[in-house]
């Protein structure tokens, strides 16, 4: 006899492939007793699946509306690592297959259970990228399901509790972040998702405020830039001309603005989150410069020459 899962997926299978199924064929076509196919129907029942018992002689079984395509078994931690991934792939940028992606999530959907297909309704990733660190299950669909419901997340972080308004789960470096309004704090805050653990029950509703900059992709980039505005753009941005020609400099130079200038020289424009970082980014051009703005850069070159000068010394024993 089969395995109790194996044989639960082959009697879905068969209720899906006609409307009715006397309970003698169905045991034949099985290769089991009618004792175990009335167990296996009460156990699919358990999980969700509507099943109409038929009245007669033999009696028989009936799968209900709503449940007439492939049916699928999946635990609840299953679904909800499938729904997520899928929403994933949907909502990456660049992704070629977003759109199968977006239509095998709905076609999941569909043959779900509703007692799971509430928990994958309450799912709501914004992708960045593809994430490569993965919180539990539980903590992802806790987070989702507040932003969901536009309900107050409290959780603890870093041996404190947070009250918080989350509006975005989102993936970005490997990594999940819930982007929330923090209440006792009063601004915008970024937690990892793989370092809080919500507590229950939620707290009351809320009319979420508006994202700075409107934008979430564009926020997060933001956060991780050091920007202190919603902008979005570097805190520390400033000019150099480099003797270097702009064609050499462009396929290294990022979201940097790189202009020609004169005979084997270049402006370039870029930023980073503090000055001694920005003149460390142009250093790395390993070509002669000269600042033209800010003098807050020109003064962080001269304190990164004098720190690199003073490294440069004679080794250090152990």
């Amino acid at each position: 006899m089969p395995k109790t899962s194996a044989r639960l997926l082959a009697l879905l299978s068969l209720l899906q492939a006609r409307r009715d199924w006397p309970g003698t064929l169905l045991a034949d076509r099985l290769g089991i007793s009618l004792r175990t196919v009335r167990r296996d129907v009460d156990r699919l029942r358990e999980l969700g699946y509507p099943i109409a018992a038929m009245k007669g002689p033999d009696g028989g079984y009936r799968l209900g509306a709503g449940a007439d395509l492939p049916p699928l078994l999946f635990d609840d931690e299953q679904a909800v690592a499938l729904a997520i991934a899928l929403q994933i792939a949907a909502t990456t940028p660049g992704n070629t297959t977003g759109e199968a992606a977006a239509r095998a999530l709905h076609t999941v959907r569909q043959v779900m259970p509703s007692r799971l297909r509430h928990q994958i309704d309450a799912v709501r990733v914004t992708a960045a990228d593809r994430p490569t660190e993965q919180p539990s299950p539980d903590v992802l669909v806790a987070i989702s399901a507040a932003v969901h419901a536009r309900a107050v997340l409290r959780f603890d972080y870093r041996d404190d509790i947070r009250r918080t308004e989350p509006h975005h789960l989102v993936t970005r470096g490997g990594r999940w972040y819930l982007i929330a309004w923090d209440l006792d704090r009063g601004g915008w805050r970024t937690f990892r998702a793989d370092r809080l653990t919500p507590r229950t029950p939620n707290g009351p509703r809320f009319s979420p405020r508006e994202l700075p900059g409107g934008d979430v992709a564009g926020y997060l980039t933001g956060v991780f830039r050091g920007a202190v505005d919603a902008s979005g753009d570097w805190p520390c941005r400033g000019t150099v001309v480099l003797d270097r020609p702009a064609a050499s400099v462009a396929p290294f130079a990022g979201d940097a603005i790189v202009e020609e200038w004169g005979d084997d020289r270049c402006r370039l424009t870029l930023g980073s989150w503090s000055w001694t970082g920005l003149a460390a980014a142009v250093a790395r051009f390993d070509a002669d410069f000269q600042v033209v703005t800010p003098p807050e850069l020109a003064e962080a070159v001269h304190r990164l020459g004098e720190r690199l000068r003073r490294g440069g010394g004679p080794p250090v024993r152990a």
